[in-house]
């Protein structure tokens, strides 16, 4: 009787971008918790404040591994399933456009916390938290469809030569 392997993956470059996935998702996680305090009417000013502090903190600390698992993405993995799937339509598409979401929700809540947070309203706090809230919801939706529809298909589609190459530039850490 076979062992059942532990990655879903069977592909060393698949495997490594699900690994980066997870370790995103740990670190998304930590954010999320934060976002999801502002959604309670019983929070204080202080606390508040405190929380869009080190959510700013919990968001550059994450801004960096996303940014170089993306470009690791847009660089090799997406040229590479691209060469069997086509780049104008289909799924690369709205994948790469997602990344573009992403930035532009996290951009934005660095645009409106640059400043002292000290003198944003609780309102204001709510409001900019929102970005952070849709930027994790893309981010859920975004890796799951990489996890249940790019992954399986470059495993599917790309040659063994194509795979071991690509698993070759992905090899890079992302933290």
């Amino acid at each position: 009787m076979a062992e059942k392997s532990e990655f879903r993956f069977k592909e060393p470059g698949m495997r490594l971008l699900e690994n980066e996935h997870a370790y995103l998702t740990f670190l998304m996680n930590e954010w999320h918790a934060l976002v999801l305090s502002f959604e309670d009417d019983r929070l204080s000013l202080e606390a508040g404040r405190e929380n869009m502090k080190t959510l700013r903190q919990k968001l550059f600390e994450f801004i960096e591994p996303f940014k170089n698992h993306t470009d690791k993405e847009e660089e090799f993995f997406f040229p590479a399933l691209g060469n069997y799937i086509g780049f104008e339509q289909g799924p690369l598409v709205g994948i790469q456009d997602e990344h573009q979401e992403i930035d532009a929700y996290i951009g934005h809540f660095f645009h409106h916390t640059r400043d002292n947070i000290d003198l944003l309203t609780l309102e204001q706090m709510k409001a900019v938290a929102q970005d952070a809230a849709e930027a994790f919801e893309v981010l859920t939706v975004h890796f799951m469809k990489e996890e249940t529809v790019l992954f399986p298909m470059a495993e599917k589609a790309m040659k063994a030569v194509d795979q071991d190459e690509l698993y070759k530039k992905l090899n890079t850490l992302i933290t």
